[in-house]
């Protein structure tokens, strides 16, 4: 033996382990459980996007794509953009095909980040920004949203956490855990806001496609907002894609472009197969999530119901496919409330912070499942709770 140490960086020993997955590793050993944890669409990826993948295989398309993705696929994701949200991007000069939405975020902040900068990240909301944000050395500001106020961010909140240090926002609507959306008005206001400073927006969207009742709005559509935005987006969510890793950046030349070149050192490109897939899931996709959007509606009704019935009280998440009951009333932390119901009726929840602090006293349940284990595990939770 050497003696040899390794010594690690600074900023990743400072990150703490995402608090998710202890309930995953709890779960792998509870084969009879019913998760309701992970954020993964039951459906199958559609066959028709399956079967381009095969095709393009069986083609013997499995060399490196260009860095910043296929011309076919930027210019089906510029034409979706424009058909879904009347956003206009050149296919070749505004768009990057990432890894899944979370490189893209991973590129956009070591894009437009220097140390020092501060990130303003509304929460509870998806575990990756604060991390991010550290690891290029900037600093993580998180704004507490509210039940009361649908979990949306407020103008009034937004202005009062800028300061000069402020280069970042970061918008996660509609939302993961809370199912929050931003209506028109809302993002309306926070424009007002952004108006008259140099403060950019990173406007996570990977959910834009599952929203109830009102279309999506993005920020980028906001007059004014579409030169300080760069939109992320995928396939995970609407198209049932997400084992392959597929996702995209929409934005201004400047930010892209050098988001391209990170990309360029730190993944070459993104997945062969899973481009071509991409093609035609963007092309002839939208009955396919129209489809699976009216099913995670009718799912969310029937789950909201059962919570309210329980005396659960849970705000109405008009985006995403999750619920976010406030498990106060029980007398349980979050932690141990998910803790205690996976190990006595096996049913797997996430705990409200591991979403954030102001995640405490709430539980993310995804409803991306079957009707059947919506049932089964509404039941267990039903009982559960009459035995605390």
């Amino acid at each position: 033996m050497s003696g040899f140490q390794w010594k690690m960086g600074d900023r990743t020993l400072a990150l703490k382990p995402s608090a998710i997955r202890k309930f995953f590793d709890i779960l792998e050993t509870m084969p009879e459980a019913i998760s309701l944890g992970i954020g993964e669409p039951d459906f199958v990826t559609p066959w028709s996007v399956r079967d381009m993948g095969i095709y393009s295989l069986e083609k013997g398309f499995t060399k490196y794509t260009p860095n910043a993705g296929l011309s076919e696929l930027r210019t089906e994701i510029a034409r979706y953009m424009r058909r879904h949200y009347g956003l206009v991007y050149d296919a070749r000069r505004q768009t990057v095909v990432t890894v899944g939405g979370s490189e893209g975020i991973d590129l956009m902040m070591r894009a437009v980040l220097t140390q020092g900068d501060e990130v303003l990240i509304p929460q509870p909301s998806f575990v990756c920004y604060g991390p991010i944000a550290t690891l290029v050395g900037a600093r993580p500001v998180y704004i507490e949203t509210k039940a009361e106020n649908g979990f949306r961010l407020t103008a009034a909140q937004l202005r009062g956490a800028i300061t000069p240090k402020t280069r970042l926002l970061v918008l996660p609507f509609p939302n993961n855990p809370t199912g929050g959306i931003m209506a028109r008005a809302d993002i309306e206001a926070i424009a007002e806001v952004l108006r008259g400073t140099e403060i950019m927006v990173l406007s996570d969207e990977i959910y834009a496609e599952l929203t109830y009742g009102a279309r999506h709005v993005s920020i980028a559509q906001i007059p004014g907002m579409y030169e300080r935005t760069v939109i992320i987006n995928g396939l995970s969510k609407s198209h049932a894609m997400t084992g392959w890793r597929m996702g995209y950046a929409c934005g201004a030349e400047e930010v892209i472009q050098t988001m391209i070149k990170i990309h360029q050192y730190a993944i070459m490109s993104a997945p062969t197969t899973s481009q071509y897939a991409a093609i035609e899931a963007l092309r002839n996709g939208d009955e396919n999530i129209t489809a699976m959007r009216e099913e995670y509606d009718t799912r969310r009704r029937f789950v909201l119901d059962r919570l309210h019935g329980m005396g659960l009280p849970c705000f109405e998440p008009l985006g995403a496919f999750y619920v976010f009951p406030d498990i106060r009333g029980t007398g349980l932390t979050s932690d141990a409330f998910c803790e205690r119901l996976l190990r006595e009726k096996k049913v797997a929840t996430v705990p409200g912070e591991a979403f954030g602090d102001s995640g405490c006293g709430f539980v993310r349940c995804c409803y991306a499942t079957s009707m059947r284990q919506l049932a089964e595990a509404m039941d267990r939770v039903e009982s559960f709770l009459g035995a605390i």
